[in-house]
């Protein structure tokens, strides 16, 4: 089921809500239950094959984890409960989403026919990743019993469970369990259906909006200059505004609850270096890269040319999660070697002075704007030679042809950029921080009120008018 979609957002949605504040009057622990159910039920309308491999997914891991948490064991086999729990969950999402990949590299390398065909289970990198860190965590001692259905709760929380954002146990858990979140918040709610269409409004009317274009240099078998430089701007901001929206809207949904997520998105166009914008863009993965792989691989603490190879190791990987494919993996490759350079400009200039900052700053933002393009070709691209073929394009402005498509093409990134750069993003309009501490606060600015309401209507319902009958989010298939 899709957020972007009516049967979402007129029915199944206020069922949901409508059930788990009415069961929030009787006790604490049945909106628990009715929401991890109608998760469950949101993830089968579309994969119902898998439900049964995130439940086998959520017991086998909340048993590993109580082993960890609950029990006396000594620590060697502490570690080896904890290596058994983890291997687990990459042997499962290795089978599912790299056989075909492995196979396919095998048969390219040996000659071989062999075929391997596995549907990938929507969401699985997401809820696998998720239930690691837990493990992880529960090793080192962070983690407190859980009862089973805020556990299940947590891993099946449907405005997350597609894609992202990949949760924190600290962060999500005590808010299950808390009685205050039965009770339905008026402001709450309101803020939540406001964020909600601000988040329907990019994916229906802009990240849809645009994606015709993204054709003129990924679908075209020779692309002109322009054409090349369309398509990947093109597809730069539908990618932008589509995991912009979608991480508005799950924000929004989860507010309704009275439940806050983590930020995933914040204007990651506006960084000024490479290392800024993968501390703006996915914001959780991240954070999850950094603490469960880069550090315990060594992190910066083993000199400066270990820090590099962990830093390629972690991208590549964070590119081989993105998906099973060679353009992924050379993604990811791109990023670690614009990290690296980051990080050696940073330790060979320390200091900027104050006259040179503000060229500094804007010249670094252009550059990592400039990076981050040339990166999402081969993230787009059909295979690494289509991507070379559009780079190609890109890099020979001797073969330029402007007609009126290319034109209007233009005008058309020119307002997304200007939106990307000069119109505030959701959490700057709302005042959103996830801890709960505000959010909401031009709905508390007296005169402003009405106009403000007046306005999250109209956009609200652009976004519905907006909607198509089958339009997925692009991290959908991550």
């Amino acid at each position: 089921m899709l957020f972007n979609s009516y049967p979402f957002i007129l029915l199944f949605l206020p069922l949901v809500l409508a059930g788990y504040f009415w069961l929030g009057r009787r006790s604490n622990l049945a909106p628990v239950v009715w929401l991890a159910l109608a998760s469950l039920a949101f993830y089968a309308i579309g994969n119902w094959q898998f439900v049964a491999l995130l439940l086998l997914s959520i017991a086998f891991n909340y048993g590993v984890g109580h082993l960890l948490i609950a029990s006396k064991l000594g620590p060697s086999r502490r570690k080896a409960v904890l290596a058994l729990g983890v291997t687990g969950d990459l042997v499962v999402l290795g089978i599912f989403k790299y056989a075909g990949f492995l196979t396919e590299n095998v048969n390219a390398l040996f000659g071989t026919h062999v075929a391997v065909h596995i549907l990938l289970p929507v969401g699985i990198s997401f809820y696998t990743f998720t239930q690691i860190a837990f493990l992880v965590d529960a090793y080192r001692g962070r983690v407190a019993a859980y009862a089973l259905p805020h556990y299940a709760l947590f891993v099946t929380y449907f405005p997350h469970l597609i894609a992202g954002p990949i949760l924190h146990h600290k962060d999500m858990i005590p808010q299950f369990e808390r009685k205050e979140t039965k009770y339905p918040d008026a402001h709450l709610i309101l803020c939540g259906v406001i964020i909600f269409a601000v988040g329907l409004f990019k994916k229906t009317c802009l990240a849809d909006g645009i994606q015709p274009l993204v054709a003129l240099a990924f679908e075209a078998r020779s692309p002109s200059f322009d054409q090349a430089w369309c398509g990947a701007l093109a597809y730069t901001f539908q990618l932008y505004f589509d995991f912009s929206g979608y991480s508005d809207m799950a924000i929004g949904i989860s507010l309704m609850f009275g439940i806050f997520l983590p930020v995933n998105f914040n204007s990651p166009y506006k960084a000024t270096s490479i290392v800024e914008f993968w501390r703006r863009w996915h914001m959780t993965l991240s954070q999850f890269l950094r603490d469960y792989l880069y550090i315990p691989l060594g992190g910066n603490r083993h000199g400066r040319v270990l820090r590099y190879v962990n830093l390629m190791i972690t991208m590549l990987l964070g590119g081989l999660w993105h998906g099973a494919a060679w353009t992924f993996v050379i993604w990811g490759a791109l990023h670690g070697a614009y990290l690296c350079v980051n990080h050696a400009f940073n330790a060979l200039l320390p200091d900027v002075p104050a006259l040179l900052a503000r060229p500094v700053r804007i010249a670094g933002a252009v550059l990592t704007f400039l990076a981050v393009v040339v990166a999402w070709v081969f993230f787009r691209a059909e295979s690494v030679e289509w991507a070379l073929r559009v780079l190609q394009a890109m890099a020979d402005p001797s073969n330029i042809v402007f007609d009126r498509e290319e034109i209007a093409a233009l005008v058309m990134i020119a307002i997304y950029a200007a939106l990307v750069w000069l119109a505030p993003n959701t959490q700057g309009i709302m005042g959103y921080d996830h801890a709960g501490r505000r959010v909401g606060e031009a709905l508390q600015a007296g005169r402003m009120r009405p106009l403000f309401l007046y306005a999250a209507s109209l956009v609200l319902a652009f976004g519905l008018m907006g909607i198509q009958s089958h339009s997925e989010f692009i991290y959908f298939r991550f």
